[in-house]
């Protein structure tokens, strides 16, 4: 028989505390509190809906289980793959987020840790189990494929979630036993492309990552900015391709990442690399450089999850290399490998330390999660070493003497970096923030002992200081908006220039340009400190200072961020365009003008785009922008603003992502002291149990 909440709940109980908790005994009432807490904005109306739908197919059930399957759903909102019951039940507001940090708790609505607060974990995953709505992970029986939940040791899924973290495990497997052939003479041509070792030189960890990606159909190549991610994949992919054109036989590569911008910039980069590298014409020439997103890549099919390619239609390549890989959710992973020949390699590139994906799961994070202390085997070592010349007696890395890390025998992290030297204050303050030392980063920042940052203290929401930062940036060094502006203004052709005149598209790719040097990031959206208000805030200061002569919907000089893919238009999520005016194309009235969107063209070459604005229906301003939406990008000077309270987003990995978009100044804004330090101190943990079952 089933038990009620009112049977959970401690005892004794004052008279007003059964008020409160009496209708918990159905769950029709557990359903009606759900719904309370919709109201309020703790859960989201499709978690109500999840458990409507679960209470319709079981009226009977269990409210523990309804109950646990409204916090999966939740958790699955706040980037979590599933519901560890046993840690959620140590500290639910905690674990949950509920109430929302930062909300003042009023009136009598319950709290997840009064409801739960006499549930013990082993009776929770028994009812669970018994449940016809939840199937054990063990369980293969056909009837069990159907249960919208599934019960994994202490995890709670929703089944499609589950499914996906099994895809990409089974996966894994398979290419982690695999074993690539690799060239005989592989030692002369990694000399060929990094020099031979000289004597008391460091690590080179860029070369160890090419020799492992050799002999693997899958491998990761992990680094914070500057370590030479790029680099290393350039070379790899030479290392690759040479034997293979040797024989007359080139291999199909092709190269993605998630974002629009960050395969715009990895097609430049790319297209830098290859044409210095050191090898034969023939080879060069089968070393792309065009870089899509993987959404277009795999083929997606509009208002559906589905795509082109899948395991019944592979992609027709035998190398396939994917950047900025922190930002690949787990659905994104599973279709990927589904997707991917059982004969191609894979590659992924990505700082595990970045912020996770927007959507559910911290693949990269996951399968890093060795990469710092290496575990590599005897056998791995020996092999490396033996390849290379490099030593690895001398290195702080841990051994794998039993074999638990097969994972970790295919991953490398590069530790150098030659964007942040040793004397960079930017580079300082991110090894800080990565390590979690809120008290190093804040005296690094006070101590003010370095040119390339710089600390704003806010005296409140007004203080004008914030407009002279965003406007003016920092005397002759950081610039700020008023930078691109005046270029737009003071270099802009003649009117009677040709509308096709050369000048016009090297006049919108300099405005372009000179809006990257500088970008204001933010971790929230809402509020006086979010992306919405500080966008009207700056739109209000740069019409105050005639730098813009609107501040209608378009005006000349209108940043713009495209948030969804526009296949049509071939503009990816992530672009950045600018509002300018430009001649009208017929050439019969000189003096008129329209407004048109330029932005860069994703093909490494430098080109500009021109697009009407009646035709961007998915954009935004963006003078500000998130964090999350800035993986991929950098600026020479960025500025991150703090929220003035704490707020679930806030933690060292959004902190360290923002500091890191900085390419020459990096500005830190805090409207009140104290947050800093408390987000630095606090690490995500997107619950998961893909690195568990990898081992």
């Amino acid at each position: 028989m089933n038990r009620s909440f009112a049977d959970l709940l401690p005892t004794p109980l004052t008279a007003e505390s059964l008020a409160q908790l009496a209708p918990l005994s159905r769950a029709e009432d557990l359903l009606l509190l759900l719904e309370r807490w919709v109201e309020r904005g703790w859960l989201r109306a499709l978690d109500k809906a999840f458990v409507a739908f679960l209470h319709e197919r079981d009226p009977g059930g269990d409210p523990l289980v309804l109950l646990a399957g409204a916090l999966t759903s939740h958790q699955l909102g706040h980037g979590h793959v599933c519901l560890d019951l046993f840690e959620t039940l140590k500290a639910p507001d905690f674990a949950l987020s509920l109430p929302p940090e930062g909300e003042v708790q009023t009136g009598t609505r319950l709290l997840p840790s009064q409801l739960l607060e006499a549930v013990e974990g082993a009776h929770w995953c028994k009812v669970l189990a018994s449940s016809p709505l939840v199937a054990l992970a063990a369980d293969g029986r056909e009837e069990a494929r159907h249960r919208p939940l599934v019960l994994s040791g202490k995890r709670l899924y929703l089944r499609r979630y589950w499914a996906y973290e099994r895809r990409i495990d089974s996966a894994l497997r398979e290419r982690l036993v695999a074993h690539e052939p690799v060239a005989a003479d592989l030692s002369e041509r990694l000399d060929g492309l990094f020099g031979p070792v000289k004597a008391g030189a460091p690590i080179d960890w860029q070369k160890l990552a090419c020799a492992l990606a050799t002999r693997g159909a899958f491998s990761i190549i992990t680094g914070g900015p500057g370590t030479g991610k790029t680099t290393t994949v350039v070379r790899l992919l030479a290392l690759l391709q040479a034997p293979a054109v040797e024989a007359q036989k080139p291999l199909r590569i092709r190269l993605a990442a998630p974002t629009g911008k960050a395969a715009a910039r990895l097609t430049e980069s790319i297209s830098q690399q290859v044409r210095t590298l050191q090898v034969a014409d023939n080879v060069r020439d089968k070393i792309p450089s065009d870089v899509t997103t993987v959404h277009r890549l795999l083929g997606s099919r509009p208002g559906t999850r589905h795509f082109r390619h899948h395991a019944g239609n592979p992609l027709p390549l035998d190398v396939l290399v994917v950047d900025e890989a922190s930002m690949i959710d787990l659905e994104m992973m599973a279709n990927l490998l589904d997707a991917l020949p059982a004969h191609a390699r894979l590659v992924l590139l990505g700082d595990k330390d970045q912020l996770a994906s927007v959507e559910a799961g911290a693949v990269l994070g996951d399968l890093c999660r060795d990469a710092e202390a290496g575990w590599y085997s005897p056998q791995t070592r020996d092999w490396l070493e033996a390849v290379s010349g490099e030593q690895l007696g001398g290195s702080e890395l841990q051994e794998d003497h039993d074999g638990r890390h097969p994972l970790a025998q295919q991953v490398v992290m590069l530790r150098h970096s030659r964007r942040f030297g040793e004397g960079s204050g930017i580079g300082q303050l991110a090894r800080w923030v990565n390590q979690q030392n809120a008290e190093h980063a804040r005296q690094l920042l006070a101590a003010r002992s370095h040119a390339d940052l710089h600390l704003l203290a806010l005296k409140g929401e007004q203080d004008r200081a914030l407009e002279r930062l965003l406007l003016d940036g920092q005397g002759d060094g950081p610039k700020g908006y008023r930078h691109y502006l005046s270029l737009l203004r003071n270099q802009r052709p003649p009117l009677d220039a040709a509308p096709d005149d050369g000048c016009w598209e090297n006049w919108a790719r300099d405005v372009l340009h000179a809006f990257d040097a500088f970008q204001l990031l933010c971790a929230v959206r809402k509020g006086p400190w979010g992306v919405e208000g500080l966008n009207q805030r700056i739109t209000t200061a740069l019409l105050k200072a005639r730098l813009i002569d609107s501040d209608q919907q378009w005006y000349e000089g209108r940043p713009v961020l495209m948030t969804r893919n526009d296949y049509g238009l071939g503009l990816m999520n992530g672009d950045i365009g600018i509002a300018l005016k430009l001649p009208e194309r017929d050439g019969q009235d000189v003096g008129r003008q329209v407004l048109r969107v330029a932005f860069a063209r994703n093909d490494g070459q430098g080109g500009v785009r021109f697009v009407l604005p009646s035709r961007l229906n998915d954009v935004e301003t963006v003078y500000a922008m998130t964090v999350h939406k800035s993986q991929g990008s950098e600026f020479a000077h960025t500025a991150l603003i703090l929220p003035d309270a704490l707020n679930p987003v806030l933690t060292k990995e959004l902190i360290y992502t923002g500091i890191t978009r900085a390419k020459d100044w990096f500005s830190l804004i805090e409207p009140r002291s104290g947050v800093f330090e408390e987000a630095v101190r606090r690490k995500v943990k997107r619950l998961s149990g893909l690195m568990l079952e990898l081992g």
